[in-house]
This record gives structure tokens, C-alpha cells and sequence, in this order.
């Protein structure tokens, strides 16, 4: 069983009297920076001047300015930037910033754990990954509660790395709902499994393919739509709520034995045998190798396969739908 640790296991004391410096005002960046500061840690922000982020880093009271500037001083960096950046900032603006017996903390393992970022060994290297996007942070810490947060500690170079961690993580709320202790390997591959193989990768390729079949099958795109898009959210929801037992509570028995009976002719032995295929390559590092590579080549394939769904019969026949349904707050990208 995993080792859970609450309010009263996370002092925030660490960081009291003490400056956070959040690098990156964005998803994680706001929640984690607002949170501090209404739990009365002093927080300096490092944002791209003239940019949307650094706009609303102003207009919720602070005073963005350059990574050295936020960092001089601050007993812990929160490292908030896109995986695919951080390498490039950390060795150019912040390793030659860093103070001994600093902490840097990561929201998310991939660079730490894949060896793209080395902090040296006089620095504690920490993790606090919230469960849930920024504003889910933001918001429960407000309504008095909190989202559970993942905590790793990779280096402790000053003895203290998990207390600041903790306090860390009680300062943003998470030390309401509850923080899980885990690694930064395994919080990094579990995460890069997860979205490939479930959360993103799987679901959109089979949301895809059930579309696809339904129209080649002669079935109106509208009519197919609801039934492959639209209204996984029901059914999320519900496993959201309670799981898988009060998603089938809550549904037909028609539906129900269709789920028991015909999913498993659809995630297969041999489909089961690729995700172990993925995970492999996750663990390995190809998969983090292919994305920098990716990425530094000008994200050229990722662009053309982005590209590609953006003009696909399903978008299209769902933007057309979206006007229809005032209660959904449409996005459109």
C-alpha cells in the first residue's frame, strides 16, 4: 500500500519566512504560485515579458521578471515549463543561477528521470505532481480543500529535501486530500504510459476507429459522432464518480453486457501484448528520445499528424454539432 501523508505530516514550516520561485506562469504555474501565497509563503515569478502568462501574472498581483532575478534568494524553484523546454532553460538560465542548497521541484519526472536535466549534487531535487490540472488546484484550494498530489524525492543534498517538499505540497492544498509517495520512475513512466496507452493515445484512436466504422458502414457522421464522441463523457463521468462498478450500475443491462461481453474483443491478448511493447520503450527511454528528437527537428511528423485529425470528418462533423448544444461550453481550437 502506498504511503499517504497529511496536514499533519506536512508542516509548512520549511518554507516559512522563505522565497518560491516559480518558473513559468501557466497550468501548474498559477495554481502552484497562488496557493503558496495565500498560505502565506512570499513567491517571485520568472515569466516571458509581453506574454499572455506574464499579463496574468500581473493582473493576480505579482511582479514577473527574469529567471535569475526570481530565483536569487528563493529557498525552492518550481520548474513549470513544458517538458520539451526545460533542458534548454535549465542549462541556460538556471544551472548557472543555481546557490548550494537550493531545491529545484518538478511537477512531472521526464527530465529528471530521463537524464536530460543533472542538477548538481549540492542541490535537493524534488517533486510535487498534482492530480489534476492547474485550475482544479486553484479551485479546491479556494473552496478549502485540496487535490492529491504525487511527492518523490530524487537528491537530497541539505537533509531536508522531503520536508520542503512537503511543505511545498501542503502550501498548494494537497496536504487536504492527501500526498502519495512514489519515485520520480515511476511517476514518469506511469504517467507516459497512461497517456499514450488510455488517457490520450488510446482513447482518440478509438473514438477514431469507431467513427470511421460507422460512416464506412453507410451510418449518418452525425448519428455516428453521439454515439463515439459525445457521449464518452457520460460514461466517464461515471467512472470518474465510481469507477467501473457504478459506471455498469448506472447503465442498461443491454449496455452492460455489451460492455462485460464485447470488450474484451476489443482490447485484445495481442492488443495487451503492444501496451507491454510500449511500456518497454517508455522504460528504456526511446519513447523521451524520439520526442526531443521530434521536437529539436522542428516537430514536422508531430505537426503533420496534428494537422491531419484537426481536418478529419470527426472534427469537422463536431464543430457543426457543438453549436447545437448551448450547455456545452464549446472549444475550438
Amino acid at each position: 500500500m502506498a504511503t499517504i501523508y497529511y496536514e499533519d505530516q506536512a508542516p509548512i514550516g520549511p518554507l516559512q519566512d522563505k522565497t518560491v520561485a516559480v518558473i513559468g506562469y501557466g497550468s501548474q504555474g498559477h495554481a502552484h504560485a497562488q496557493n503558496l501565497r495565500d498560505s502565506g509563503i512570499k513567491v517571485a515569478i520568472a515569466e516571458i515579458e509581453g506574454t499572455d502568462n506574464f499579463k496574468l501574472a500581473k493582473d493576480h498581483g505579482f511582479v514577473p521578471g527574469d529567471i535569475k532575478t526570481a530565483m536569487n534568494g528563493a529557498a525552492l524553484l518550481i520548474i513549470t515549463l513544458p517538458d520539451e523546454v526545460q533542458a534548454k532553460v535549465y542549462e541556460t538560465q538556471i544551472a548557472p543561477n543555481l546557490v548550494a542548497g537550493q531545491t529545484i521541484g518538478f511537477c512531472h519526472g521526464f527530465n529528471i528521470h530521463f537524464k536530460y536535466i543533472v542538477p548538481p549534487a549540492d542541490i535537493n531535487v524534488v517533486m510535487i505532481a498534482p492530480k489534476g490540472p492547474g485550475h482544479l488546484v486553484r479551485s479546491e484550494y479556494v473552496k478549502g480543500g485540496g487535490v492529491p498530489n504525487l511527492i518523490a524525492v530524487e537528491q537530497d543534498a541539505s537533509g531536508d529535501a522531503k520536508a520542503i517538499a512537503l511543505a511545498w505540497a501542503n502550501g498548494i492544498g494537497g496536504a487536504r486530500a492527501g500526498i502519495i509517495e512514489t519515485t520520480y520512475k515511476e511517476e514518469t513512466e506511469t504517467d507516459l504510459f497512461g497517456e499514450q496507452v488510455v488517457l490520450c493515445g488510446g482513447l482518440s484512436a478509438l473514438i477514431k476507429a469507431g467513427f470511421e466504422t460507422l460512416c464506412e458502414a453507410g451510418y449518418q457522421p452525425e448519428i455516428a459522432y453521439f454515439e463515439c464522441m459525445h457521449e464518452v463523457k457520460l460514461i466517464v463521468d461515471l467512472m470518474y464518480q465510481g469507477g467501473l462498478s457504478y459506471m455498469r450500475y448506472s447503465i442498461s443491462n443491454t449496455a452492460e453486457w455489451g460492455d462485460l461481453h464485447i470488450g474484451p474483443r476489443i482490447i485484445t491478448a495481442e492488443t495487451k501484448a503492444e501496451m507491454k511493447k510500449i511500456l518497454g520503450e517508455i522504460v528504456s527511454g526511446q519513447f523521451a528520445k524520439e520526442w526531443v528528437a521530434e521536437y529539436q527537428g522542428g516537430l514536422k511528423e508531430f505537426n503533420a499528424k496534428y494537422d491531419a485529425d484537426h481536418g478529419s470528418q470527426l472534427e469537422e462533423v463536431g464543430r457543426g454539432l457543438r453549436k447545437m448544444m448551448k450547455w456545452v461550453d464549446a472549444k475550438e481550437v
